[in-house]
């Protein structure tokens, strides 16, 4: 094990400069989900470089793929996520994730048969609300897998991060347009109908549970100020512990936005943008194998479960097979996820030696999990099938 896990390392040491350069590369090209065509392209042409057989298209997503390697009996995938923010860019640090998963493909393609793995990288896009993995999901992409992984940028090091279910809404209300000074009675005011179900959410969270969370922008809110808006729209987030908490949140949102259509005679559409994302559930022998290959790195891990929750349809791979979703500081602070101050962190040297740091900790777990007998045994017993 211990010459596997130094090849593997020694792998990502060589590949350093083109795993930081492809980092940067998709940093300074942000795209957004389902749009990843460069991000995607640069990815396969690495890992094809390499020596792993590169699909493209996977699951009929044409900025998705996978890129394979091993013959071994225990099969790992590595997520790499790609796709950016509107206007902030790569605010959450999706180019590390991109590059630490590339490098963990590297070395584990190097080792994966002496070690008894079999390796893919699969480039998941739309993390940012569009669910790519749950479309790869339901399409077999994870189909008989053992174990799933990735590591996300933050300002702090965690084995587990919290993760919560959300669902993803879209809002349109539809009214009638008149003079809003001479005839307003004559009107319907659809903008009238969001401030009233945005009144109503604010009440409302009076009665949530604490880790509860409601929020979302108005896309569209009229055409001018001297006319009755006749059409508005918005997307909302509704976030809960568990997919099941999550319905019961749901439900009560929707009743706010009916409220609105109600009190103003506007005509509701309410719908989601695409399945919810689950809560994650971290395979804890797993988590704490990554833990400790990560402290032999040199990472600092504290305790930050005083710290707010997010989402991800890493969730719902997690619910599927075993899966970790580690984080991995970048010295970001004061700057934390989705604000430009972060993007700036995320091509900083802090995150390009998270890049090197996250990609040999992954390929040293799967390293461990193929030579623990009683782990190994236990992933093998009960691989991914399709939802």
């Amino acid at each position: 094990m211990a010459d596997a896990k130094e090849a593997a390392r020694e792998r990502v040491e060589q590949a350093r400069d083109e795993l930081v350069a492809l980092s940067h590369r998709i940093h300074a090209n942000p795209e957004l989900g389902f749009e990843e065509e460069q991000a995607c392209a640069w990815l396969c042409e690495l890992l094809d470089g390499a020596g792993l057989e590169v699909e493209r298209g996977v699951g009929d997503l044409p900025t998705a793929f996978a890129a394979r390697a091993g013959s071994g009996p225990l099969h790992v995938v590595v997520c790499a996520e790609y796709d950016a923010l509107p206007a902030v860019g790569h605010a959450c640090g999706h180019n590390v994730i991109a590059a630490m998963a590339a490098g963990a493909g590297l070395a584990l393609a190097r080792v994966a048969d002496d070690a008894g793995l079999r390796v893919t990288v699969l480039g998941t896009p739309a993390e940012e609300g569009g669910g790519g993995k749950i479309l790869l999901l339901e399409r077999g992409a994870f189909e008989d897998a053992h174990a799933a992984m990735m590591v996300h940028p933050s300002p702090y090091e965690q084995a587990e991060m919290p993760i919560i279910a959300v669902s993803h809404l879209e809002v349109a209300y539809t009214g009638k347009e008149a003079h809003a000074s001479a005839y307003p009675f004559l009107g319907i005011n659809a903008a009238d109908a969001l401030v009233v179900a945005q009144t109503a959410i604010g009440l409302l969270r009076q009665h949530l549970r604490a880790g509860d969370r409601v929020h979302g922008i108005v896309t569209h809110g009229g055409d001018a100020a001297n006319v009755i808006p006749a059409h508005t729209e918005g997307k909302w987030m509704v976030r809960a512990g568990t997919l099941e908490q999550l319905a019961e949140v749901e439900a009560k949102v929707r009743r706010c936005f009916e409220a609105g259509a109600l009190a103003t005679g506007a005509t509701l559409e309410l719908a989601e943008d695409h399945a919810p994302y689950s809560e994650m559930r971290h395979d804890h022998e797993l988590s704490a194998l990554y833990q400790r290959n990560a402290e032999a790195l040199g990472r600092s891990f504290v305790d930050r479960s005083d710290r707010g929750a997010g989402s991800t349809d890493m969730g719902n791979v997690s619910l599927a097979l075993p899966s970790i979703h580690p984080t991995i500081g970048i010295d970001a602070l004061p700057a934390v996820n989705h604000q430009p101050e972060f993007t700036a962190k995320c091509a900083a040297p802090a995150a390009d030696r998270a890049v090197v740091d996250g990609a040999v900790a992954m390929a040293w777990t799967a390293i461990d999990a193929a030579t623990d007998p009683a782990l190994r045994e236990r992933l093998l017993a009960s691989p991914c099938r399709r939802p």
